[in-house]
């Protein structure tokens, strides 16, 4: 960290350029990340989220601040930089105002000792808070008013039964990072600091391994927006994975908190992470959300993409909805296709699993007289049909084949989903795949595939897709159709009377599929 100095009184770099208009390069835009799963927060991108709190309280000597996952300090000290500004005229001494502020409105938890130390530099401009260089004198301590105590998870049959780690994976030696962060480990968070906050900001860590089959994770992120919470504050930001929207893994609970929520007055999307989080890659985008105790619907929704921004006022669930809907402009575009009262698509998608063989599973390679194909992760192979246990009756019927999973790196517009086949008779798969039928006849087979491969259909599909994972309930707003005719997109449109700009909208998010 660059140390500049105005007087007796040491300042960080970015509120050194703001009153003496200096060039100081800010080295919190260009520090590493941990990983994909414990980013770093762009300092530009933490003022954006600060925007979202009322002006007045910039100018409140009262207010309290707690950012519990601190990694780099920036939303501390952008708050740090707001408050000497802000405080001004009502604490003119800087000295005096540096030492309120720091001592009385700011508190952090940082994630890690590491972040501890970065976090204080940046926020003190001095490793320790008692040091030397220290912007604030009243510090008696090393740590001030920015945490990091070593925690240790509190297991229970092979979990910690505050945060869900794996015990086989977790249980490490001292001089090992546990990642048992503060904040979560606790059932009365009120009591790390002994005080409730005004406003609760953050990034906080998306996901932990939970010891399961190959990268499997468990979600983190939503147990940090509840501790906070329960703190009951006036006001709470914070950035985290989109993924919540459908629910899924430990999230289903998370998601019906948040779309009931009638106190989530703010909350802006991000279909593609790297328009936040440039070189990073979080399927399925995230987002960032303005909680205010004493708010009130509806919500104020900013969507972007690709470089665009619709902001709009609407419920966070729609009519009889169970999920959040993705894309402002979309939803003129449903509410048309929901007047028709159609049933769903996703009632002709059998569930993940379809044939009980997992992802793994490895068919013969030659085939024998009892033995039906079996399409499977890396290409074909055979299994006995005996050792078909499950929707043994389906191996003889007509259907269609898709992938389980799809995704798309950077790529714009989307495919949305792998491109779907015929499933002939004596034909199944393994997990890789769904099933979507059984059809009456190939030629309802391949009529169904149309209808797949339009860009209606796969547009209706993004609205639920928030990961690369295509299960049955992505397919729960796509209508069904008559199957005994193919479909276009031309004819789909003039079905449910869409207007220009919506056909534009939609043709904008998904490519031909060929």
């Amino acid at each position: 960290m660059i140390q500049l100095s105005t007087g007796n009184v040491p300042t960080c770099p970015n509120l050194c350029s703001q009153m003496f208009d200096t060039h100081n390069p800010d080295v919190l835009t260009c520090l590493s990340n941990l990983s994909n799963d414990e980013v770093f927060t762009p300092p530009k991108l933490v003022n954006e989220m600060l925007d979202l709190l009322p002006a007045e309280i910039w100018s409140d000597k009262s207010a309290t601040f707690l950012d519990p996952v601190s990694k780099t300090g920036v939303f501390l000290r952008e708050i740090a930089t707001r408050l000497i500004l802000g405080l001004e005229k009502e604490i003119p001494d800087m000295q005096e105002r540096l030492d309120h502020i720091y001592r009385n409105q700011l508190f952090g938890i940082a994630i890690t000792e590491l972040t501890g130390l970065l976090s204080r530099r940046s926020v003190y401009c001095s490793k320790t808070a008692n040091g030397k260089y220290s912007v604030c004198k009243q510090f008696k301590d090393e740590q001030g008013n920015i945490r990091s105590e070593p925690i240790q998870h509190t297991w229970k049959k092979g979990k910690c039964i505050y945060c869900g780690a794996s015990e086989e994976v977790y249980d490490r030696d001292d001089d090992l990072e546990t990642y048992a962060y503060e904040f979560i480990h606790t059932e009365k968070p009120e009591e790390i600091f002994g005080m409730k906050f005004d406003v609760i900001v953050g990034n906080p860590p998306y996901q932990l391994s939970d010891g399961g089959h190959g990268a499997s994770a468990s979600p983190l992120y939503h147990k940090f927006v509840q501790q906070a919470k329960k703190l009951d504050p006036r006001y709470l930001t914070m950035i985290i994975p989109a993924r919540w929207y459908a629910g899924g893994k430990g999230l289903n609970e998370f998601r019906n908190e948040m779309l009931e929520d009638s106190r989530l007055t703010r909350l802006t999307d991000y279909f593609d992470a790297t328009e936040c989080f440039p070189g990073i890659d979080i399927s399925g985008g995230v987002c960032y959300f303005l909680w205010e105790r004493d708010g009130s619907p509806p919500c104020e929704i900013t969507t972007f993409r690709n470089g665009q921004m619709s902001t709009m006022k609407r419920p966070l669930l729609e009519a009889d909805g169970t999920t959040f809907i993705r894309f402002n402009e979309s939803i003129s575009v449903l509410r048309k296709i929901q007047k028709f009262g159609e049933s769903s698509m996703a009632q002709k998608v059998l569930q993940s699993k379809p044939f009980g063989f997992r992802t793994f599973f490895k068919g013969e390679a030659k085939q024998s007289d009892c033995s039906v194909t079996l399409f499977q992760n890396g290409g074909v192979g055979y299994v006995p049909r005996e050792e078909v246990k499950v929707n043994a009756h389906l191996i003889d019927q007509n259907k269609v084949f898709i992938s389980t999973a799809y995704g798309e790196r950077g790529a714009f517009p989307y495919w949305v989903l792998g491109k779907p086949f015929l499933g002939e008779k004596g034909t199944c798969c393994t997990e890789t795949y769904l099933v979507i039928g059984p059809f009456s006849s190939k030629k309802k087979c391949k009529n169904a595939m149309s209808y797949i491969q339009s860009k209606f259909f796969r547009f209706l599909v993004l609205l639920k897709k928030n990961s690369q994972h295509a299960t049955q309930r992505v397919y729960t707003l796509v209508p069904m159709q008559d199957f005994s005719e193919p479909w276009t997109d031309e004819k789909l449109y003039a079905k449910y009377g869409l207007t220009e700009e919506e056909i534009k909208f939609i043709e904008s998010m998904v490519r031909p599929m060929e």
